[in-house]
């Protein structure tokens, strides 16, 4: 028996005051649990302290979740410690940062085939930014940012790629748009584009658009005839098949 793959990716927000709720109940909702196990994964952000506080207080004392923490910067558990706490969740929520090094971390340790493994037993995937890049094929990213260079630009990460497109975050909020454009006319491929506030979920074959504000919103983006075509994503109550989200259409 097949088992349905849910993920919900989120463009951006402030989860500390509460800017994403009515996305994080979904994620929450998509457990069919009434008091789920949440891990939270903060390696994109160092495995900053405030930001696993932040998350125990919404997903914990907010939302009633039993709130765990992978930390995979100083002391990374062994693999099978890793792999079991992963697996034990009803939900994996990756919080945002430096998707390059997140990655560059998680392949290193095996990371990714846990998760890739946790996506095939129905565990619920999400994440804000980093953590929302992360399930797709590739992403647009400002990874470079974290560095001491100024003039640093955008550059397409590779993800897990349970999703065959390149997601784009903070679409508005950062005016990433010609600069996501621009990499879709370079590079290809379908372009999925959240604001802060918007998410893809995903189960199983089928999509819609999530948003916790009314100004959120998500587009797709693809090459025709030598130009990048910007397609609105209307938010719907119903599912949408995810194949013509990921074709050129």
């Amino acid at each position: 028996m097949k088992t349905t793959r849910k993920i919900v990716a989120i463009g951006g927000g402030e989860l500390r005051t509460l800017e994403t709720t009515e996305i994080d109940k979904r994620i929450i909702a998509l457990t069919g649990k009434r008091r789920p196990t949440a891990l939270f994964i903060p390696t994109a952000s160092g495995d900053a302290a405030g930001y696993v506080e932040t998350f125990e207080a919404c997903y914990g004392k907010e939302f009633g979740c039993q709130t765990r923490t992978l930390n995979l910067i100083q002391s990374p558990p062994a693999f099978e410690q890793m792999a079991a706490l992963v697996l034990d969740s009803d939900l994996i929520y990756v919080g945002g940062g430096n998707t390059y090094r997140m990655m560059k971390i998680w392949r290193r340790l095996g990371l990714d085939s846990v998760l890739a493994e946790a996506a095939s037993r129905g565990i619920v995937l999400s994440g804000l930014s980093a953590g929302a890049i992360c399930w797709f094929k590739y992403g647009h990213s400002d990874s470079r940012s974290f560095s001491n260079n100024v003039e640093w630009s955008y550059i397409r990460v590779s993800g897990l790629g349970l999703i065959n497109a390149v997601y784009c975050p903070h679409y508005h909020s950062e005016n990433r748009e010609d600069a996501f454009s621009q990499m879709i006319a370079k590079r290809g491929g379908i372009g999925i584009a959240c604001d802060n506030n918007a998410a893809i979920e995903i189960v199983g074959d089928y999509y819609r658009v999530l948003t916790s504000t009314p100004d959120a919103k998500a587009y797709k983006l693809f090459k025709r005839k030598g130009c990048v075509v910007v397609v609105e994503l209307l938010q719907d109550s119903e599912y949408t098949p995810l194949t013509n989200l990921l074709r050129r259409k």
